[in-house]
């Protein structure tokens, strides 16, 4: 059994956000799979996906402090900077963190851990609306 869609995730400001209810709501096919697997895809290049804790937003804005303070925007050594000064930041953050997800399906739900979920991490102050593949494939229940 295969399922894919695309969804279109909305506009968002900078910073880390819960998606998994979006995920799961675009792809009920998964609540039909016994055993399978998930790939979220994100279609840019400069946000990216994660898994983490679900429950305090203080994760949330930790880690976002933390890649901030890491890929600082006011580095002298950007080139690539006509889009703006966060550009070329959000560019690196993406690559640091990831465009994909794999997660386990079982008895019709994501195998996640109790306390993970799906993050959209936005590192442009306005990204727009994000755009994300959803591919399941697994045996039917």
């Amino acid at each position: 059994m295969w399922a894919q869609r695309a969804i279109r995730l909305d506009a968002r400001p900078r910073g880390v956000h819960l998606v998994t209810r979006e995920v799961l709501d675009a792809l009920p096919e998964i609540g039909g799979m016994a055993v399978g697997m998930l790939n979220v895809f994100i279609q840019h290049t400069s946000a990216s996906l994660a898994l983490n804790e679900n429950a305090s937003p203080d994760v949330r804005r930790d880690v976002e402090a933390w890649l901030d303070d890491a890929v600082r925007e006011d580095a002298p050594y950007w080139t690539h900077v006509h889009e703006g000064p966060d550009d070329m930041p959000a560019h690196v953050k993406s690559i640091i963190v990831g465009p994909s997800l794999m997660i386990p399906i079982a008895g019709g739900r994501l195998a996640l851990g109790t306390w993970q979920g799906i993050y959209l991490l936005e590192h442009r102050d306005r990204g727009g609306a994000r755009q994300a593949m959803l591919t399941a494939w697994g045996e039917a229940r």
